[in-house]
């Protein structure tokens, strides 16, 4: 079963659409109309954390956006692989049925990885590429994480208010600034309930670091302009990793954005659109 994220949240993306998946459905979105641009969001989050900021480049692109195997309203079930060994071949198959041959990629935490594994594993072509604080070089994980993979029956078997503490808690340390209670609720509904409970164990019992492993040599071979932005206050990701990663990929741009943590789409959106409207010139045509 599917759910609904609840009608009262402002501004929520519509994904209209679904998509069959090796027999899973994928929820998506698509929007404005133009050269294309593909947003793909990371853990625990959902699509919903671009609604600031797709409806924006919707001006200037046909925008597309969709939730993770697993993740937001996409297919959650008992023994589901959401593993980041997979998701990049969803996003392959959905650049695929999209009939997008080389489009702008916007992609933040395992949607970096995602993307990354895409292009080098599955041979993706994108015209530009920026990665927000993306999972991409080792190592990486919190304790919370690390803790959870170790014990992940007994934590989907806590009761449900238990469960509702902890990701909220989970959820805050995202964040450089304090999450409003609307927002939490946006970020953690998907969460919430049997199945949802079961699902956001789930993910993280499947996080394994070989996936970035695998593709970290290779970040040099990338064949599209590369912009990184990483929160300076990122608690979940270090600074640090961000300024390793530019240094892996030849003409990578790297952008320190103060007062932002984790989840840069809550603390600084307007860092974002301001990067979309420089490295990808909305409104003014792309860089040749």
């Amino acid at each position: 079963m599917i759910e609904s994220l609840p009608q009262h949240f402002p501004g929520a993306l519509s994904l209209a659409h679904t998509f069959d998946f090796n027999g899973q459905a994928v929820r998506y979105g698509v929007i404005g109309s133009g050269d294309p641009m593909v947003f793909v969001h990371g853990t625990p989050f959902s699509s919903q954390v671009w609604r600031r900021i797709a409806p924006i480049a919707a001006r200037f692109r046909q925008v597309f956006y969709f939730d993770l195997v697993g993740y937001g309203l996409s297919e959650k079930r008992s023994g589901q692989d959401v593993s980041l060994g997979v998701q990049n071949r969803l996003l392959a198959a959905l650049l695929k049925h999209w009939q997008l041959e080389k489009p702008d990629v916007v992609a933040h935490d395992f949607g970096g990885a995602t993307a990354l594994r895409a292009a080098l594993l599955d041979k993706c072509e994108y015209r530009s590429l920026l990665l927000i604080d993306p999972v991409a070089v080792a190592p990486w994980g919190s304790p919370f994480v690390r803790h959870v993979r170790a014990h992940e029956t007994a934590f989907g078997g806590v009761p449900a208010y238990i469960h509702e503490a902890m990701v909220d808690a989970y959820l805050k340390g995202s964040a450089y600034r304090t999450l409003a209670a609307d927002t939490l609720r946006i970020h953690s509904s998907p969460w919430m309930g049997e199945q949802g409970q079961a699902a956001f164990y789930r993910q993280i019992a499947q996080m394994d670091q070989r996936y970035t492993d695998e593709v970290q040599p290779h970040y040099g071979e990338l064949r599209c302009p590369v912009s990184i932005l990483w929160g300076e206050d990122d608690q979940w990701i270090p600074v640090d990793r961000g300024v390793e990663l530019s240094k892996m990929i030849p003409g990578a741009r790297f952008t320190r954005v103060p007062g932002s943590g984790h989840l840069m789409q809550e603390d600084a959106p307007e860092a974002i659109v301001g990067e979309l409207m420089d490295f990808l010139r909305l409104g003014r045509g792309v860089q040749s």
